[in-house]
């Protein structure tokens, strides 16, 4: 899904407000309520600046109703900024996620559940972190004491939105360092009017006086092919020879530690990396960009465990010695767009690796199970000779269509092996009837479904050659495994309580209610209602059809039954 389009309610306007309370979480919003809309699409925005007493500091907070709890404001200043190592002039763009301190919040969207169940899992909303979209300015001011001006504008969202807000920032941020809080404010009112996320319709939104546009159906001014896809091309432009192993660490669910010179190579290499999975959920945690002030840092440096699985982006070298004992590091080098292909990083040994100095490389000790696809570099490398000899190479979003499609079809031919077994588990149609409990689902072996690879695994859909069994049992203790067989295993089950419901509603209940007693037909009611309730609400995949004859059988059974018992279940 690349488009979004929806309808929300009009809002009043409110005003600009300092980062002020530190309790977390805001009132429930109704649709009604200032800032509904706004809130579909941000948690709020934030400005950043530096300090000369205080360092980073949290200049504004928009709405001023928003509260975020120290904890949440410390690291957004921290993730907000360059550390110093990274030397960043001029304009940065970049991002950050960060867990939110009070857990899942966010009442006001009372809707995250409909929405995500019809968005594809590359656009669901977060339910327990936040992103933080970041325009950093940093030039030569002689009218401030310390001789720059440094400010960051930050869009704080649970949206992943990449390149939406990107854009967004693009259109914004050079015009609010110029004229400050009353374009802010107005910008904000703009958002405010917008429509709500809705999966699989045009987006069209006005923002100063330009129209953002997804999906290029209407002339406009600025036209994004996707909210959140990146140009993964030149992402993994000087990694491309170890795609491979670096889908299977992504697969596997390793930790990973990308040491970049910015953050905006940073965090686009470690979203880059984190999208190579879908459709598959990625179900660990990632951090496109990472301080040693972040909240979490002891966290995920501590050598009294095994690393988390994480996706670590920094631009620190200080990381490298402080997660030598981490079994994968990527460091890569300021991006060169001239010539065809940049220098590919090398694969070394951890052992190798140096502090401060380290060169670019993936230190890793860990080998490939599948075969290097050799095919792709070339479809990637060179386009066509022109006469004359001058090579051209194809534009870079068609060379990211080809290697989004590459990882996409690897992912599913890994995958679908997986479904077909698990769909076997499903119990028989015909074995489920009105009146007895639905039989249960088959647990998953994994033995079972090894043996079956032989005649149903990836190779009837993927050309490459190596050890898919040892992938496959490597993937069994990942946390990818465990969320894709909870997430299937629950569908299953709703699926399976779906048509068992259906059964009932196909049966013949007035014959049913001729030899039960009061306790059975009173226990029936309550379980109908039960079914009816879920399955309004959107959780069982049912017609409505089957929802009007559920609602009928209900009426019927209590009308049979004494008017004492009709009382208590249909009470006036």
């Amino acid at each position: 899904m690349d488009a979004l389009l929806g309808t929300g309610p009009r809002r009043a306007r409110g005003c600009l407000g300092a980062a002020g309370p530190t309790s977390s979480g805001r009132a429930a919003r109704t649709p009604a309520a200032p800032w509904a809309r706004f809130s579909a699409w941000l948690e709020c925005v934030c400005v950043v600046t530096f300090d000369l007493e205080l360092g980073q500091a949290l200049e504004l907070v928009y709405p001023n109703d928003f509260r975020l709890t120290d904890k949440e404001k410390s690291s957004i200043c921290y993730l907000s900024f360059p550390d110093s190592h990274s030397g960043c002039l001029g304009d940065t763009q970049f991002s950050f996620r960060m867990r939110q301190c009070g857990g899942q919040r966010s009442p006001w969207h009372a809707d995250d559940r409909h929405y995500n169940s019809r968005a594809p899992v590359a656009l669901q909303r977060e339910p327990a972190h936040y992103f933080g979209y970041v325009y950093f300015r940093q030039v030569k001011d002689s009218s401030v004491k310390r001789g720059y001006f440094q400010k960051s504008l930050v869009l704080v969202s649970r949206l992943p939105f990449v390149r939406l807000f990107q854009a967004l920032l693009s259109l914004i941020a050079p015009e609010y360092f110029d004229k400050l809080a009353p374009c802010l404010e107005a910008v904000c009112s703009e958002i405010d009017q917008w429509p709500a996320p809705a999966p699989g319709q045009t987006l069209n939104l006005p923002v100063m006086g330009v129209v953002v546009q997804v999906r290029n159906l209407l002339p406009a001014p600025v036209v994004l092919a996707s909210v959140h896809e990146l140009d993964l091309f030149r992402c993994f432009r000087p990694v491309l020879t170890h795609m491979q192993t670096l889908w299977e660490l992504m697969l596997l669910g390793e930790p990973l530690l990308v040491l970049a010179p910015s953050p905006d190579v940073s965090s686009e290499m470690v979203l880059a990396l984190t999208s190579c999975l879908q459709p598959l959920r990625f179900c660990c945690d990632f951090r496109p960009y990472f301080t040693i002030h972040d909240s979490e840092f002891k966290e995920f440096t501590t050598r009294t465990q095994a690393p988390p699985n994480v996706v670590l982006g920094v631009t620190n070298p200080f990381f490298i010695k402080t997660l030598q004992h981490w079994p994968h590091i990527l460091r890569v080098g300021e991006p060169k767009m001239s010539g065809d292909l940049p220098k590919q990083v090398k694969l070394k040994k951890p052992s190798r690796l140096k502090t401060l100095d380290t060169k670019p490389g993936l230190y890793t000790a860990y080998t490939a199970h599948l075969h290097r696809d050799k095919a792709l570099l070339k479809r990637l490398g060179w386009g066509r000779r022109e006469p004359g000899g001058v090579q051209k190479k194809r534009p870079s979003d068609v060379q990211s269509a080809l290697l989004r499609r590459h990882l996409l079809e690897l992912t599913q031919s890994f995958i679908i092996p997986l479904e077909h077994y698990m769909a076997s588990l499903m119990p028989l149609q015909k074995s489920i009837t009105p009146w007895k409990t639905p039989p249960q689902i088959q647990p998953f072996s994994q033995d079972d479904f090894l043996r079956s690879l032989e005649h149903a695994g990836p190779q009837l859909t993927c050309i490459l050659k190596g050890d898919w069994l040892g992938l496959y049992r490597r993937f069994f203790k990942s946390p990818h495994f465990d969320g894709w067989y909870r997430q299937r295993h629950k569908e299953m089950a709703l699926k399976l309580e779906a048509l068992h419901l259906e059964a009932i509603c196909e049966a013949n209940i007035e014959t049913w209610m001729k030899d039960k007693s009061e306790v059975e037909v009173v226990d029936l009611v309550l379980k109908l209602r039960e079914k009816l309730v879920r399955a309004q609400g959107h959780q069982l995949p049912v017609k409505e059809a089957t929802l009007q004859r559920a609602q009928l059988y209900i009426e019927t059974v209590i009308g049979s039954l004494p008017k004492d018992l009709q009382a208590v279940l249909c009470p006036p």
